[in-house]
């Protein structure tokens, strides 16, 4: 089911820039908004009555959260200047904050709940704003375990959601209903092609939704008793402003949850861009920093409205696997849906009547899917062993503290059970396992010049001084400085009126040795370029492809990072044969 391979050849139909028929963009928007719906209004519901709010605030929580995803799904998709993504990503209400959420709602009612909310919202801003300060700890070994431990989260959910029928229904219903969804969406997806694979998700909930109509399971009575067109009459709470002793005892609680909802989105942005491309690229930093940010705004709004707050969602990053359909219209047109239902009950009520072990089955599906993409994005650049210890001690913390199986009495009373998620817990681990394998790396050196190629005898000088310190000889030193010089000169070919500064850090890894460059942003990606380069000289001008190919041939990997302001090319180099002592 995977729709591209590493060589682009698979089976993905349109890239996000590309356009596609307006018919199919809405209709993958209606499934999308659809089967996103009640994951949605879930978490405002329980928040809500857990809490003891009352229905008609409920109502109101559920509209509000309903429109406000739709809005920053939309944003998400446009890409506008530092916000957005240019990608189908999907936004949605956030599990993790429930249960913080329901004690600021019982402790201050919900004019608490949207101050704390606003507050934390600028959490994702102030991370968007200075991804590059994390480039370091938020690798794609977290947050490839993040997203390998979304549906170790959600699937709980998914299991309990198989059973959930009425009482005196056929033993029968629920496993049928269930694997028809199954059966449906694997037959299409693992055998069709062309325009039936990009309807698999739909024909199998329209599908199993039939067979669990056939046994008595889908409600018709809330439909028709729906309003066709409506906006909730629930009362805006305001802000509580007396910033007493619960908004204190619950801040620290929300910023946390709020840092961790920000990698679940970095994690997402990142993911979703594995799988719109037809040929492999680096990420684009700048489109994950526009993910954060548009967290923080869609989490002032949610606080202004008195909401829970939302998230990115992995959903779009799923789908976008499954039907091949990367375009960002897609979003766009999923935003829209999710608007247009908010003000329409009557639809919004024949989502929430779509049996449970319908949309349980086609959630293990999509989970399934989102497990596997976890799975490429730790293993990327390849795993190591150090590497490999870390994601699985991370993964297994995660399940263990989700499934309730260490240390729950301790765990269950702190902070309102906020460590019972595995993503939280798994993601808190796999930083601090990554923080000290940073910290005991050997000691880096490091100059700062102007970004100009007349300084190349300074640096030519430091690295010298870095191979002596590190014991290698003048082989290995010569090597540092070649691939230094053809580093600069790539990054050079771009000109600028703007002065800018180089830092560069040489450490050594291994047998090895690592290079990074910070300088000002830049408009290619060097990776990318490198990708491209190709095999027979003459294809790009000369004094491009000269140190493109040099470059190549003296490094042993090149990761260019771009964030907004700010590039960092981590250059390797290994060691000549004999270890560079001559």
């Amino acid at each position: 089911m995977s729709a591209a391979g590493p060589d682009g050849d698979g089976g993905l139909r349109y890239e996000p820039d590309e356009r596609v028929p307006p018919a199919l963009a809405l209709g993958l928007g209606v499934q999308i908004a659809v089967l996103s719906l009640a994951a949605i209004i879930l978490v405002p519901t329980i928040v809500m009555r857990a809490a003891g709010a009352g229905e008609a605030y409920l109502a109101w929580a559920v509209f509000a959260t309903v429109a406000i995803c739709g809005a920053t799904t939309m944003l998400q998709a446009v890409r506008a200047r530092w916000i957005g993504t240019g990608h189908v990503v999907v936004m949605g209400a956030s599990g993790a904050f429930i249960a913080v959420c329901i004690t600021a709602v019982e402790a201050g009612g919900p004019a608490l709940l949207a101050t704390l909310v606003f507050v934390a919202a600028f959490v994702p801003l102030l991370l968007s704003a200075r991804l590059s300060l994390f480039q370091r700890v938020l690798t794609p070994t977290v947050s490839g375990t993040v997203v390998m431990l979304i549906p170790v989260t959600v699937m709980p959910a998914a299991f309990d959601l198989l059973t959930a029928v009425p009482a005196g229904s056929p033993a029968s219903a629920a496993p049928l209903s269930a694997l028809a969804v199954i059966l449906v969406i694997l037959g299409i997806a693992l055998t069709a092609s062309g325009a039936l694979r990009l309807w698999a998700p739909v024909i199998g909930v329209v599908v199993g939704s039939a067979v669990a109509a056939f046994f008595g399971l889908y409600d018709v009575r809330q439909i028709a008793e729906a309003p066709w067109f409506g906006i909730p009459t629930g009362q805006w709470p305001g802000f509580d402003l007396d910033f007493g002793p619960a908004f204190w005892a619950l801040l620290p609680g929300f910023l946390l949850v709020a840092a961790i909802a920000s990698i679940r989105t970095i994690s997402g942005a990142v993911a979703i861009q594995r799988v719109s491309w037809r040929r492999a690229r680096a990420v684009d930093l700048r489109a994950v920093q526009g993910a954060i940010a548009v967290d923080g705004v869609g989490n002032i709004v949610a606080g202004l409205a008195g909401t829970t707050p939302n998230t990115a969602s992995t959903v779009g990053t799923s789908v976008t696997e499954l039907t091949g359909v990367g375009a960002r219209s897609v979003g766009i047109a999923t935003g829209a849906v999710f608007i247009a239902i908010a003000f329409l009950p009557k639809v919004l009520a024949v989502v929430l009547a779509i049996p449970g072990p319908v949309f349980a089955a086609y959630l293990a599906v999509l989970l399934a899917m989102l497990f596997v993409i976890g799975i490429k994005m730790v293993t990327q650049d390849g795993i190591d062993s150090r590497n490999g210890l870390i994601v699985g001690i991370a993964f297994w913390i995660g399940v263990g503290f989700q499934t309730d199986m260490v240390f729950f009495e301790q765990v269950s009373q702190f902070a309102g059970g906020l460590l019972r998620n595995g993503v939280t817990t798994g993601g808190i681990a796999v930083i601090l396992m990554t923080l000290f394998v940073e910290m005991t790396k050997p000691r880096r050196s490091r100059i700062e010049v102007a970004f100009d190629l007349s300084v190349l005898p300074a640096i030519r000088e430091f690295l010298a001084g870095f191979a002596v310190r590190s014991g290698w000889g003048t082989a290995m030193a010569e090597r540092l400085d070649a691939a230094c010089e053809e580093t600069l000169l790539t990054l050079a070919a771009q000109e600028s009126e703007e002065e800018r500064r180089l830092r560069l850090v040489a450490y050594r890894e291994g047998s090895g040795a690592v290079l990074e460059f910070v300088v000002a942003s830049r408009d290619d990606n060097i990776q990318d370029r490198l990708a491209l380069l190709p095999d027979e000289p003459g294809a790009l001008p000369p004094e491009h492809e000269v140190s493109l190919r040099l470059l190549r041939r003296l490094a042993s990997s090149v990761h260019h990072q771009q964030y907004r302001g700010t590039d960092i090319v981590t250059v390797r180099v290994a060691a000549p044969a004999g270890g560079g002592k001559t």
